[in-house]
């Protein structure tokens, strides 16, 4: 790799590296972009297109009093070229924003290259090292499927024991979404403090879904997705075709787990582990699986308590190169190991294209801020990219698992709302600390800056 006259470079050109690499250059920083595409292939991408879609062409609902659509308004007040590409390549789709994926591809490739201070390099970067050398700063941002030589490069940085290579994860379901007229606290055994919530299932109840789960839409493994998981990693479909009793004596397992309104152990239980500080969220422990999302939605709601079940993530297994993030990364989202390599994008430890272009949107500003010896303040938890970064940099949980954005990462509002009237608070008060922020850092623009920053039209 040739010496540079650019500042930062960029290791990937999808989402996340692309949104960083526009936004370093619209505030006059000079970027090199690596992509290893069309040299060297990955297994899912067809293309050597920036931000190219491997899978859907949708990015969820636009509406702010949603989690997705409250992401997609911060972005675009930001000024989000992935966003702005969005828009212009818009194809029908009701409150949801879908786009023609190649025209999308393109719109993006071609703005990359037209800006006189961003240079898309096809070169495979395989040590992060190599290029802190040449860099004052380098943003890793190579996705799901980051090569196997530039993982074991990474591992040098952050131990190989962090860095994970499939997603087993279970859903998560919002607190104020449980009935607790149903659902009790305890802990197996009256052993710790009684930090479960439980669901339980009488005899009729869990065999029908167990039935349910056996007939119910999977989803296939791809190609280059052939995981061989743990035993304890299964999905919970694979253990009910083991027998109709295997759940009842694993995951759902009742024994010392008594609901205080009868007195005696229910004849399975579903239990729920809080994900978050704040309580906002709880998982569903055990439940990984590869159904479809609908058929997750309709049998997780017969489960007694989680009738009405607001989903923040729901359960999948797939290929994923992600970092332990909270033991890795600051809260600017570098390495605590390498402060100068910061990372962004699905590796963090986020799912989603827009979740991971806000990661490398956050993560360009925050180096941005640095190389231009601006000191101003981060995104909140009252924001949803503040929230997302929160979770990855500083998550409680003992298992750390990708997330979707989803208003359980927020803070609470500080009295008791219903749910329409709150989660319209919510998107307010996210969207008045987005605007305030960028009234810090853009008080008198000294240069136009290349996006509008409109924000996104409902529908």
């Amino acid at each position: 790799m040739t010496s540079t006259a650019a500042t930062v470079a960029v290791i990937g050109a999808g989402f996340a590296g692309s949104e960083a690499a526009w936004q370093l250059a619209r505030r006059g920083i000079a970027v090199d972009v690596y992509e290893m595409r069309p040299r060297r292939m990955t297994e899912a991408h067809q293309s050597d297109g920036c931000a190219e879609l491997v899978c859907s062409n949708s990015f969820k609902s636009t509406n702010p009093e949603n989690a997705h659509g409250l992401l997609k308004q911060e972005l675009a007040a930001q000024g989000s070229l992935i966003l702005e590409g969005a828009q212009a390549c818009r194809v029908p789709a009701g409150q949801a924003l879908a786009v023609d994926r190649e025209l999308f591809s393109h719109w993006i490739t071609q703005r990359l290259e037209q800006h006189p201070l961003i240079r898309l390099r096809r070169e495979e970067v395989r040590d992060p090292a190599l290029l802190l050398s040449a860099y004052d700063r380098v943003i890793l941002a190579s996705g799901p499927l980051t090569s196997p030589q530039l993982a074991d490069g990474l591992s040098r940085y952050v131990g190989a024991a962090y860095l994970y290579f499939y997603d087993a994860i279970a859903p998560v379901v919002g607190t104020d979404s449980i009935n607790m007229d149903v659902a009790y606290r305890a802990s197996r055994y009256g052993k710790g403090d009684a930090d479960y919530l439980n669901c339980p299932l009488a005899e009729a109840q869990y065999l029908a879904f167990v039935e349910a789960l056996l007939a119910a839409e999977k989803m296939p493994f791809h190609t280059f997705e052939s995981l061989r998981p743990f035993e304890g990693c299964l999905p919970i479909e694979v253990l009910a075709e083991r027998g109709p009793l295997t759940l009842a004596f694993g995951p759902m397992k009742p024994v010392g787990l008594r609901d205080p309104r009868t007195g005696k152990n229910p004849f399975a239980v579903v239990q729920l582990r809080q994900e978050n500080r704040q309580a906002t969220m709880y998982s569903m422990v055990g439940f990984q699986t590869k159904m479809t999302w609908p058929e997750q939605r309709r049998i997780f709601r017969t489960i007694p308590g989680l009738e009405q079940a607001e989903f923040a993530r729901l359960g999948s297994m797939h290929r994923n190169t992600f970092l332990d993030s909270p033991r890795l990364l600051n809260e600017d989202l570098a390495l605590k190991s390498e402060p100068r390599l910061y990372l962004a994008g699905q590796i963090t430890g986020v799912e989603g294209y827009i979740e991971s272009t806000a990661m490398g949107l956050y993560a360009a500003k925050r180096v941005a801020l640095h190389l231009l010896g601006l000191a101003l303040p981060r995104p909140g938890p009252c924001t949803m990219t503040g929230g997302l970064v929160r979770y990855v940099t500083s998550n409680a949980a003992g298992n750390f698992q990708p997330m979707n954005a989803a208003f359980g990462l927020l803070d609470p509002p500080a009295r008791h709302m219903g749910r329409k009237e709150k989660r319209a608070h919510l998107a307010r008060r996210a969207m008045e600390e987005i605007a305030a922020l960028e009234a810090l850092e853009n008080p008198a623009p000294q240069q136009p800056l290349t996006t509008s920053g409109a924000a996104l039209p409902e529908g």
